[in-house]
């Protein structure tokens, strides 16, 4: 068990009590907050309160969060397409439709899984049991390449130039409408108030910055590429529908129906990954063809434009 301590704010008073500490620690979804108030595990200047208690400017909120239980998560034999491989990297092309790691309710048939039985215990430990090896992430439908750490001193490398923005990322992306030009977004990222399953930008939010190139032209869609400054969840997803050109097959940032019968999930890519070797030191460079469906559906879009 452990306690968090929050003081409330003018800028998070007068909201619902589960809904402050949601805001305020987006680690833990709303309804797992809900289920700590009414087992009394959450108190408001040291007084148990429901979870529609309206906060005020000045409570002390006291949180007593039970130690979870670890889950046994299995190595599964699960086909791995390895980019590049050597003791301390593994860098795979994630295929559509597989979650890089578990979580509660989904411990099996991840990417996670794989590289567990693929590399036995040969996974850095920092980010727990839940993501051995894994220090970034991508979509479940969202393909392409993605870097695993074998070891704690990879993985605190790699971590370090992530958190410095030097790692070079390209994405491949098809959107909806006619980018007239190149431009850059750079609007701060956090969860959506009003769904904390969504991304939003926010004030006060992360530093995001998504730099997008055109590459083809279809008429009412436009195939860009993406250049990350920064890694946010769903950083690409909500940049892109931000000014009004959101992902091709995206249904939460976009369209609920797509107009391309059987695409499953956005339309994107990580066709790019470059980093410094932590322990060679060399700059090391890979990339990814589009895959199968991603091309199909551009050779689509160019015969009905012709």
């Amino acid at each position: 068990m452990s306690e968090l301590v929050y003081t409330v704010t003018d800028e998070n008073s007068e909201e619902r009590l589960d809904k402050c500490l949601a805001l305020l620690n987006e680690n833990f979804s709303r309804t797992f907050i809900k289920n700590l108030i009414v087992d009394k595990h959450i108190t408001v200047n040291g007084k148990y309160q429901k979870p529609s208690y309206i906060t005020v400017e000045g409570d002390i909120l006291s949180m007593d969060v039970p130690d979870p239980v670890v889950p046994d998560i299995p190595a599964q034999d699960i086909k791995l397409d390895i980019v590049y491989e050597d003791e301390d990297v593994i860098l795979i092309n994630k295929p559509k439709n597989m979650v890089v790691h578990p979580a509660p309710g989904h411990y099996t048939d991840t990417l996670v899984n794989a590289l567990m039985y693929h590399c036995k215990d040969h996974l850095s430990a920092i980010n727990g049991v839940l993501r051995p090896g894994i220090v970034h992430r991508i979509d479940r439908d969202t393909t392409g390449i993605l870097i695993a750490c074998k070891n704690d001193a990879a993985h605190q490398a790699i971590a370090k130039q992530l958190a410095e923005h030097s790692i070079t990322r390209r994405y491949y992306a098809l959107v909806y409408g006619d980018i007239k030009e190149d431009g850059t977004v750079n609007a701060p990222l956090g969860r959506s108030p009003k769904d904390r399953k969504k991304m939003a930008i926010v004030p006060g939010g992360k530093e995001a910055i998504t730099h997008y190139t055109v590459k083809e032209r279809f008429g009412n869609y436009t195939w860009i590429e993406c250049r990350l400054e920064t890694g946010r969840t769903h950083q690409i997803r909500v940049h892109m529908a931000s000014i009004h050109h959101p992902l091709v097959g995206d249904d939460v940032y976009g369209p609920e129906k797509c107009p391309f019968k059987g695409l499953q999930g956005q339309t994107l890519h990580a066709y790019k990954l470059g980093f410094v070797h932590p322990r060679t030191g060399e700059y090391m460079e890979f990339t990814s063809e589009l895959p199968a469906y991603f091309e199909e559906l551009l050779e689509k879009l160019r015969k009905q434009s012709q």
